[in-house]
């Protein structure tokens, strides 16, 4: 699939979500989603293989959080190959995304995206969540396929700033899930995205840590 067929794919999609990237954003996003294809068949990045779902389920997907995003810095833990990170870095350069990873061919893959995208808003670390001291605390931190809902709570809620909150990206909710996480969130919301191009719900939890 062509380069030409993601574009048309990713303009679509942008304009079904009402989101307005601009010519240098979209060819980024596409130089991304290129990148990620050549690495992935040597290093195993990301289990979406088929070229026809990558805009939808690793651009779009990623994207659908945008009007959710809280404050100025960004925390996305468990980024893996950069997904949702390097996306929304690219679409709100205003901001700042760290992105966490303890997978060392991850973070390399990572950091060299941030280098062939000149994403100067973004900073790679390599660490285990519950082990980063960062020198700041962050106004939202995301995770896009990390750990169930308490876990995230338990092992990221040191590092949502006072006014912060923690955003999880999921797909069908589980009752039992959010029921065990209720206790140490503060304000739980509950937000369904929209995301042209796949099959299945997602939902994105909002929860202002007690910490």
């Amino acid at each position: 699939m062509g380069c030409g067929v993601w574009s048309e794919q990713l303009s679509a999609g942008l304009q079904q979500m009402d989101l307005v990237l601009d010519p240098q954003q979209q060819h980024k996003l596409l130089e991304y989603l290129s990148l990620l294809d050549k690495w992935n068949k040597t290093y195993n990045l990301t289990a979406v293989r088929n070229p026809a779902e990558m805009v939808s389920r690793q651009l779009l997907d990623s994207l659908s959080i945008l009007p959710l995003l809280r404050g100025r810095e960004i925390l996305d833990v468990g980024t893996g190959p950069g997904l949702p990170g390097i996306p929304l870095a690219v679409a709100r350069p205003d901001l700042h995304f760290t992105l966490l990873d303890s997978n060392g061919k991850k973070s390399r893959f990572v950091a060299q995206a941030k280098i062939e995208l000149r994403l100067l808003n973004l900073t790679v670390i390599r660490c285990r969540v519950e082990q980063f001291a960062p020198a700041i605390l962050f106004d939202t931190v995301l995770s896009r396929a990390f750990a169930s809902l308490r876990e995230m709570l338990d092992l990221a809620s040191h590092l949502v700033a006072a006014n912060g909150c923690l955003l999880a990206m999921k797909g069908t909710l589980n009752q039992a899930e959010i029921d065990a996480a209720v206790a140490s969130c503060r304000g739980m919301r509950i937000h369904t995205l929209t995301v042209p191009g796949t099959l299945g719900q997602r939902h994105a939890i909002v929860c202002g840590c007690c910490n």
